[in-house]
C-alpha cells in the first residue's frame, strides 16, 4: 500500500499524532520562538522593569509574541 502525500515538499506541513492529535504549524514555532524571547527578554530586562515602560508585563507578552511570529518565519523561508 503506497501512502503519497499531496503537501509533499511544502513549508510546515501539518504533524499529526496519532489519529486524534493535531499539531498546527504555528505550534511549530512557539519552541524557537520561546529560546528567542528568553535571549531578547535577558537583554531588555533591565530596560523593561526600569519604570519607563507603563505596564512591563504588557510588553513582554507582546515581544514573546513577535519572536513567535519571527520564528514561524525563519521556519517558513528554511
Amino acid at each position: 500500500m503506497n501512502f503519497t502525500s499531496l503537501a509533499a515538499g511544502l513549508p510546515l506541513q501539518d504533524l499529526i499524532v496519532g489519529a486524534s492529535i493535531y499539531f498546527p504549524p504555528l505550534f511549530k514555532a512557539v519552541i524557537p520562538g520561546f529560546f528567542l524571547w528568553l535571549m531578547v527578554h535577558r537583554l531588555l530586562r533591565d530596560w523593561l522593569y526600569a519604570g519607563e515602560i507603563w505596564h512591563p508585563m504588557l510588553m513582554d507578552l507582546s515581544l514573546f509574541v513577535l519572536c513567535v511570529c519571527l520564528a514561524l518565519i525563519v521556519l517558513i523561508v528554511w
